[in-house]
């Protein structure tokens, strides 16, 4: 059979269906509409050989059925409508058409109901209504069928004012709970915003007459979004919606796409498309049902006149007119090649949605600006990035359209670029601008604000090239800086901005402030006390941009530190000599007990910080555990066993020997941790101090225990995490060797780490630990037993050693 014409019989349907689901020639809108086709003449013949030549009775296809739009697995929506003339006649056929369906594992939605049934459901059930707006006939009755579609029809139009805002309700409430599908590593191709639910919902705004969505692009889309779906059913075998991270490789691989992250790009360009659509329509709809609310009472004051509508000037060839910008009637874009950076800019500052038609002709007609932009576009940018949260919109106009490419050509490569880590919350591209925005709130703070707006937006410019983003962003951002505009000076500010993006969040939470090296390397890095200055603003903008697990009070506090010990260097200021940071009253008070005692000694305090936010409430950290312990071998693998067998989560973690007051001998570790419970209540602060005495006197076998419990528990099916990395960082330190961990974070890491360190017969001096998302980033700075840093070749083979050891 060709493209399976079939028997009515269910084996000659599934042979059929399998031979066109397995055709390699056939994929996309031509295989959906072959086994839309299969399926209806399937179909048809258990409903002929049903009916038996039955008047009054019709079988109609809806939803995605309807629209002759069958994936792999979908859903067959079927709705078997009929006059009411012989109800048990209709039961008996029902029977007949649904028994098969579900005899060969198809999933079935179906309903029977007369003409007016189908109306009034579709009157109380939204999802109802929009099912039959793609109504479609499979066989019996066609005049039924087209009365129905007419009808119902009719009805949309009619309530369109009333049904359109409870639609929009819907998607809005739909992208509340699912997401954005263009910012989603694991993304719901149908309920995301972006998604196919939401391109059904703009053919239902179309359908209505009241307002219609962009074109341009949509179809493509959406056939995209299908595609992909297809090929998600037939490399799971499952009705799926959701494109997980274990499934991407291999649904890009039928699609004949290079790899997950193409895949993913292709996802987000489309989803951007609808979004996009949406916006623009969902806004037109709201200006049609306001015009047609206040037009009776123009009429009834101006006998039926229609006045102009008003029109504000916000700048220079731009208005605003009924709540958008647009471009004012004399505006020639031809001839203004800084019109689309004013509007985009008086856009931005004015709080309002630049038009689609403005973006439109601007695209259009636009001529390239000149290199060096003028002052008046660089202005204009720096305006536009500088106006806060509105400046996401305008922007997403502008990309939409075309436009930022034809500013900025190397935005093409962040473009909707998906960033595989957790702890990101967007795309390269957003996340650039995303900066920009929470930058504009420092720029008070600074005194080169458009330099930061700038850098903010640049910093990840590189992450489309090959090598270190850094290294490869700060070639880019110095020659657009200086295509921008920008003197000299300020391109070298702009380009050390973005090179060094990275380094005072790094250098504060994995090294030893109180070493004079680290802070010297990044004075060095960073050159002048107004790049220092921005560097901070920049670093805090970065990390807000990036998530909530990028940035808490804590690591404010951190890179706060040393930005006013870098500061000190640039000024002169610094002391020559290792500075040792006095303990606190309570720091004091655990180590004096610790050496009276010759036992550790410990305090749990909860923790919060401020919310990020004014009006959220404050931000749990979990618990503070503070740690004083005599001074002796395996003290880190005792403490981080311990809180493991606890099922004890560590955050952050910072080890260093603290000094005692005079007339106190001995020397006292201090361990400085933030740990939460990962299930129920905190330990009491009494029997983690038992398991800790005996971890090191050695009567407590942390390894077998956390074996036994690994064993107790079968592995679960995940992602495959990056094999772990341990690297020496160079010239860290002068006095001790600084050994980089980076590695998927899972109980007991730290103590598998602590105890590869104390087999190596190094001692570690600080510890700087934290946790990013499902990422561990440490930092150890270790010694000999003599006190003094590795010989190199020695710190390597430590590293390699504890590399093989993680890997294990």
């Amino acid at each position: 059979m060709d493209n399976g014409t079939a028997d009515s019989g269910p084996s000659g349907y599934a042979a059929a269906r399998l031979h066109l689901l397995t055709e390699e020639a056939r994929s996309g809108p031509p295989r959906r509409a072959a086994l839309a086709d299969l399926t209806d003449d399937w179909l048809g013949g258990l409903f002929a050989a049903g009916a038996q030549g039955a008047r009054g009775v019709s079988l109609v296809a809806v939803g995605g059925y309807g629209r002759a739009e069958l994936s792999p697995r979908s859903d067959l929506d079927l709705l078997l409508l009929h006059d009411g003339g012989d109800p048990e006649a209709v039961a008996a056929l029902a029977d007949r058409l649904w028994y098969p369906v579900w005899d060969l594992g198809l999933a079935l939605d179906h309903s029977v109901r007369t003409p007016a049934e189908a109306r009034k459901t579709a009157g109380e059930d939204l999802k109802v209504q929009l099912g039959l707006l793609d109504a479609r006939h499979v066989a019996g009755d066609l005049g039924l069928t087209t009365a129905l579609r007419t009808a119902v029809l009719a009805d949309w139009r009619n309530q369109a004012p009333k049904r359109l805002p409870a639609l929009r309700e819907l998607c809005e409430e739909r992208a509340e709970r699912q997401g954005e599908l263009q910012y989603l590593l694991e993304p719901d191709l149908k309920e995301a915003r972006g998604g196919l639910r939401d391109a059904t919902a703009l053919r239902a705004v179309a359908a209505s007459w009241l307002a219609d969505a962009p074109r341009e692009g949509l179809a493509d889309a959406r056939r995209r979004l299908l595609d992909v779906r297809d090929a998600l059913h037939l490399t799971t075998g499952r009705a799926t919606d959701r494109l997980a991270l274990q499934e991407q490789d291999q649904v890009a691989a039928e699609l004949g796409v290079l790899d997950a992250d193409a895949l993913l790009r292709q996802v987000y360009e489309a989803a951007r498309v609808i979004a996009y659509a949406g916006d623009v329509t969902w806004r037109e709809v709201g200006r049609v049902l306001r015009s047609r609310a206040v037009r009776p009472r123009l009429r009834a004051m101006w006998s039926g006149g229609k006045p102009a509508p008003e029109r504000s000037p916000l700048a220079e060839g731009v208005v605003e007119q009924d709540g958008e910008v647009v471009l004012a009637r004399a505006a020639r874009p031809e001839r203004d090649p800084v019109l689309p950076l004013r509007a985009a800019a008086a856009a931005a500052q004015a709080g309002l949605p630049l038009s689609l038609h403005a973006a439109r002709r601007m695209a259009t007609g636009a001529r390239p600006l000149t290199t060096p932009w003028p002052a008046e576009a660089r202005e204009q940018l720096v305006t536009l990035l500088g106006s806060g949260r509105p400046t996401v919109e305008v922007w997403e106009a502008l990309e939409a359209e075309g436009l930022v490419s034809l500013l900025l050509p190397d935005w093409d490569r962040v473009r909707c670029r998906p960033q595989r880590n957790a702890v990101h919350l967007w795309t390269v591209d957003r996340h650039l601008i995303e900066t920009a925005v929470r930058a504009s709130a420092f720029t008070r703070r600074v005194s080169r604000p458009d330099l930061l707006l700038v850098a903010a937006l640049l910093h990840d410019i590189g992450k489309g090239w090959p090598g270190d983003h850094s290294v490869a962003g700060e070639v880019i951002a110095r020659d657009v800086a200086a295509r921008i505009g920008f003197d000299a000076d300020d391109v070298t500010v702009i380009a050390t901005l973005v090179r060094h993006h990275l380094l005072l969040v790094e250098t504060a939470t994995r090294r030893d402030l109180e070493d004079p090296a680290t802070v010297r390397a990044v004075a060095e890095a960073v050159g002048t006390q107004g790049t220092l200055e921005l560097l901070h603003a920049l670093t805090e903008a970065d990390a807000l941009a990036t998530g909530p697990a990028a940035w808490s009070s804590w690591r404010a506090s951190l890179v706060t530190n040393l930005v006013e010990r870098v500061s000190a260097v640039l000024s002169g200021d610094a002391p020559d000599g290792p500075e040792e940071a006095a303990p606190t009253a309570e720091q004091e008070r655990l180590a004096i007990e610790a050496v009276a005692t010759g036992a550790p000694v410990l305090s749990l305090r909860a923790q919060t910080e401020p919310p990020a936010e004014p009006s959220g409430d404050p931000e749990p950290l979990g618990v503070e555990l503070r740690i004083a312990v005599p001074d002796q071998a395996g003290v880190l693998p005792a403490v981080a066993g311990v809180l493991a067998l606890h099922r004890l989560t560590v955050r952050t973690a910072e080890l260093r020997a603290v000094d005692l007051p005079d007339g106190v001998d001995g020397s006292v570790l201090l361990l400085d941790w933030r740990v939460a419970a990962e299930y129920g209540s905190l330990p009491q602060a009494a029997r983690l101090r038992a398991d800790l005495v005996r971890a090191l006197d050695g009567s407590l076998d942390i390894a077998a225990r956390l074996a036994e419990r690994d064993a107790a528990y079968p592995r679960r099916r995940g992602v495959i995490a990056p094999p772990p990395r341990v690297t020496v960082a160079p010239a860290a330190s002068r006095h001790a060797t600084v050994m980089e961990v980076r590695a998927q974070d899972a109980p007991g890491l730290l103590f598998r780490i602590g105890r590869a360190l104390e087999d190596a017969a190094v001692r570690v001096r600080s510890a700087h630990v934290s946790t990013l998302g499902a990422n561990a980033v440490d930092a150890f700075y270790v010694t000999g037993f003599d006190g003094t840093s590795l010989p190199t070749e020695e710190a390597v083979a430590v590293a390699r050693k504890l590399e093989e050891t993680l890997r294990a």
